[in-house]
C-alpha cells in the first residue's frame, strides 16, 4: 500500500480552485508553483477543515444529510403545493430514482473531497508552519478529517480519488478502492487515535468541538462495523473485535448512556455524558425543515418552519405508545418525544415539542393551531402518514401541508447566550449512544447475546424490556435511538433492508446502495470509473 501522504485530491477540485469569484492567481498559491512547499500556517488551514465539515452540504438538510436520511424510511419531502417540488429532487432521493447530475450528489462529492484534499496538504511532511498550537496535534486532527471525508467518500461512492503531492499538477488523481482506501483510513486513524488529545465525559463541551481519541476510535469503529460491506465478504470476527476494543476505550474515557430524562439533552449545546464530538454547525436545518410555517418562531427563522421533512408512519411505529397521539401522559417511551398540549404549552418551549409531533399542533398559549389561510385554515392536525407525494389539483393543497407525522431533535428555542437561539452551532456527529450500540451489533455478529445490553438502554429510555434481541431488534433499536444522526442508510444497508419497499417508494435494486460519480469527474479523470447502474 502507498502512503496515504502521498496523494492529494482530485483533478475537478484542482480546477475548481480557479473557478472562485477572485480570479487573480497569487504567484505562491502552492497549487501552481512547479512543487508543493507546504501550507503557510498548520493552525489555520484546520481551522478551515474544522468550518468545511460544520458548514454547507456537509451541514444542512440537503446532500450529505438528504442522501442518508431521505433515502430511508426515515423521512419522505412531499410536494406541497409549490414547496419542495424542486423538479422532483426530493421524490426522486426518497424513490431511489436519483441521476448523476443531482445536486445533492455532485456537492457533497466535490465537499468531501475537498476536505481530503486539504487534509493532505496539513499533513504533508512539507507543512512544518503554525502561527500557534502543536504541529503534531493539529496533523492529528487533520488526519481525522481526512479518514472521517474518506469513509463517507468509500461509503458513499466506493472510490476514492487521491493525488501524489509530489507529481506535476497535471497528473491524474489516482483511485483507491476496497481494501487500499480501508488500509488507507486506518492508518490516518491510528495515528490519530495516538496524537489527538485525550477528552473525557466530564471535560467541558467546548473540547469535544475539534477531533478527541474518542472520535477518532468511534470512526475506527465505525468503519470496521462496516467494512465487509465495503468489500462484499462476510463480517470478519476479526473486525467485530475491534469495534468491541475501540468502544470499550470510548467507555474507559468515561462516556456512558445519558440518564433517564435526559435524552433530548443529549441535543443541546451544553455538557452530557454521551456526546463524543459535535461540529459548531447550524442547527437551524435540523429543526425547520420539519415544522409548519405557523408554528412559533424565535429570533432569526421569522418565516416559521419549511413544512418539508415528515417520517414514515412505520418509523413512527417502531417506538412505544399509542399510534394516534405523542401527548404528555400518553405513555410513550423517552426518545418518541412529545407533542405539547394546553397543559404543558409556555412560553419556554414555544407550545413546540420534540421528537415526535402528530395530531393536533398547538401554540404557546395552548390555542389549537390552525393551516394557513390559502389552504382554507385547517385545523394544524399532522396525520400518521404522508398518503400523496404530489400536488395534483387546489383541493390537495389542504392534504399536503398537513400530511405526515414530524419528526426532529433539535429544538427552536434552545436557551443560550446568543441572540437567536434557533441559529445555534451544534451539531452532534457522534454520541455513545452509537457507539453502545455497535459494540452490541459486533457483539451479535461474533455469535454473541446482545440482549443484555439491548435491554439497559431501552430500559434508560423508558422502554420495556424485550425478551431476546435479533437481527430485526438491533435495526430497530438503532432506528429509535439514532433518528436524524445520518445513520439509517448505512444501517439499512448493512442489515439488507434498504431496498425493501416502503411508502411511496417501490422495491429499488442494490446498485442504490450507492450513488453515481459526477459525470464531469469521470470525464476528468479517466481514473474514476461510473458505478454500476448509472
Amino acid at each position: 500500500m502507498k502512503k496515504i501522504t502521498n496523494y492529494l485530491g482530485m483533478a475537478l477540485l484542482v480546477s475548481g480552485v480557479f473557478s472562485c469569484t477572485d480570479l487573480e492567481i497569487e504567484a505562491s498559491d502552492s497549487l501552481i508553483t512547479d512543487g508543493f512547499a507546504g501550507v503557510a500556517d498548520i493552525q489555520s488551514e484546520v481551522a478551515n477543515l474544522t468550518n468545511s465539515v460544520a458548514g454547507g452540504a456537509l451541514a444542512n438538510q440537503e446532500s450529505l444529510f438528504a442522501l442518508n436520511e431521505v433515502t430511508t424510511d426515515e423521512y419522505i419531502v412531499p410536494t406541497r403545493g409549490t414547496d419542495w417540488g424542486d423538479n422532483g429532487r426530493w421524490l426522486s432521493i426518497h424513490r431511489h430514482t436519483w441521476a448523476p447530475e443531482l445536486f445533492d450528489i455532485i456537492q457533497p462529492w466535490q465537499q468531501l473531497n475537498a476536505v481530503s484534499f486539504n487534509a493532505s496538504r496539513v499533513i504533508s511532511p512539507k507543512s512544518v508552519n503554525t502561527s500557534e498550537g502543536d504541529v503534531t496535534e493539529l496533523k492529528a486532527q487533520a488526519r481525522f478529517y481526512r479518514a472521517w471525508a474518506m469513509h463517507w467518500i468509500l461509503d458513499m461512492w466506493r472510490q476514492v480519488p487521491y493525488r501524489d503531492l509530489n507529481l506535476p499538477n497535471s497528473a491524474l488523481p489516482e483511485v483507491l478502492t476496497g481494501q487500499v482506501a480501508l488500509d488507507s483510513i486506518v492508518a490516518d486513524l491510528n495515528i490519530a487515535i495516538a496524537d489527538l488529545p485525550t477528552k473525557t465525559a466530564g471535560d467541558v463541551i467546548g473540547d469535544k468541538s475539534t477531533p478527541t481519541k474518542a472520535a477518532a476510535r468511534h470512526l475506527m469503529a465505525k468503519v470496521h462495523l462496516n467494512k465487509h460491506v465495503y468489500l462484499g465478504t462476510a463480517p470478519a470476527a476479526a473486525d467485530m473485535q475491534v469495534v468491541i476494543d475501540n468502544v470499550d476505550a470510548i467507555t474507559a474515557d468515561g462516556y456512558t448512556l445519558a440518564p433517564s430524562g435526559e435524552f433530548f439533552e443529549i441535543f443541546r449545546p451544553t455538557n452530557d455524558t454521551e456526546t463524543i464530538w459535535w461540529s459548531p454547525a447550524d442547527a437551524g436545518p435540523r429543526t425547520w425543515l420539519t415544522l409548519h410555517y405557523n408554528q412559533n418562531f424565535p429570533g432569526f427563522n421569522d418565516n416559521g418552519g419549511w413544512n418539508g421533512f415528515t417520517t414514515l408512519a412505520e418509523f413512527y411505529d417502531l417506538f412505544e405508545g399509542p399510534a394516534e397521539t405523542n401527548y404528555p401522559g400518553d405513555g410513550q417511551e423517552e426518545r418518541r418525544g412529545v407533542v405539547h398540549d394546553p397543559s404543558t404549552a409556555n412560553e419556554e418551549n414555544l407550545g413546540i415539542g420534540l421528537g415526535f409531533l402528530i395530531n393536533q399542533q398547538y401554540e404557546q398559549d395552548g390555542t389549537p393551531l390552525n393551516a394557513r389561510e390559502n389552504v382554507g385554515g385547517v385545523p394544524l392536525v399532522f396525520t400518521r402518514e404522508t398518503e400523496q407525494a404530489e400536488y395534483v389539483a387546489p383541493q390537495d393543497n389542504a392534504l399536503l401541508e398537513t400530511s405526515g407525522i414530524r419528526m426532529f431533535k433539535y429544538h427552536p428555542n434552545e436557551p443560550t447566550e446568543i441572540e437567536s437561539p434557533d441559529r445555534r452551532r451544534h451539531i452532534v456527529r457522534y454520541r455513545y449512544a452509537d457507539a453502545f450500540l455497535m459494540k452490541a451489533e459486533a457483539m451479535w455478529r461474533m455469535g454473541g447475546d446482545p440482549t443484555v445490553m439491548i435491554n439497559e438502554l431501552r430500559t434508560t429510555r423508558g422502554a420495556s424490556v424485550l425478551g431476546a434481541v435479533g437481527e430485526a431488534d438491533l435495526l430497530a433499536e438503532r432506528g429509535r435511538e439514532l433518528y436524524q444522526e445520518q445513520v439509517r442508510r448505512q444501517d439499512l444497508i448493512r442489515f439488507g433492508q434498504f431496498s425493501r419497499a416502503w411508502n411511496l417508494k417501490e422495491a429499488s435494486d442494490e446498485t442504490r446502495f450507492i450513488f453515481p460519480i459526477p459525470v464531469a469527474d469521470v470525464l476528468a479523470n479517466p481514473n474514476l470509473v461510473q458505478n454500476p447502474g448509472y
